[in-house]
């Protein structure tokens, strides 16, 4: 198949998309939050038991559920994420189509990776505490910087407006409807 011609979105667009789709992270945050706290306490213990089980927990109450989130709507099974959906853009591969679920995961792993190694940090920099930080610590924090800007920097500047996943993943962010509608 030839790829068509395609507007790709830009990364304002792409930012206003994901904080819509952001809004209900922090809405499933906060209902997060509000059943550990009222209705099941004894599930904070989870996250002062001992940094594997903080870390774990985290992983799987919040990583998790976010990803997967992503990884089914922008897959061909939903097509799009709420966000993208109401700002009219949608991620495809090459040939303009849907990407696939394999695709889809691989593409929010890379995405969220600074993300998760921000959590996997903090966790280890609150057991630390006012000791002194290991060198292994500054480079993952350093990793993390790098990659955030090396991500938003990708996304602004390269021709058809890929973020490095997005180039790594084959992947394009691309508008399905006008954005002067919005």
């Amino acid at each position: 198949m030839i790829p068509r011609q395609q507007l790709n979105a830009t990364f304002p667009l792409r930012l206003k998309a994901f904080m819509i789709d952001y809004l209900f992270i922090l809405i499933y945050m906060a209902t997060l939050f509000i059943i550990s706290t009222f209705l099941f306490p004894n599930i904070q213990e989870l996250y002062t038991h001992s940094l594997f089980s903080a870390q774990l927990t985290g992983f799987f109450m919040l990583t998790v559920p976010v990803s997967v989130y992503f990884i089914i709507f922008d897959s061909n099974i939903v097509g799009q994420s709420i966000g993208k959906k109401k700002l009219g853009i949608k991620v495809v591969n090459h040939y303009g189509e849907a990407i696939s679920l394999s695709q889809s995961a691989l593409r929010v792993i890379l995405k969220f990776l600074p993300w998760e190694l921000s959590h996997f940090l903090v966790y280890r920099l609150i057991y630390i505490g006012d000791g002194d930080i290991p060198f292994l610590y500054t480079i993952i924090g350093i990793l993390i910087y790098a990659l955030i800007f090396a991500y938003l920097l990708t996304a602004i500047f390269t021709n058809k407006k890929q973020s490095l996943y997005d180039l790594i993943v084959k992947t394009e962010v691309i508008q399905t409807k006008s954005y002067s509608n919005h």
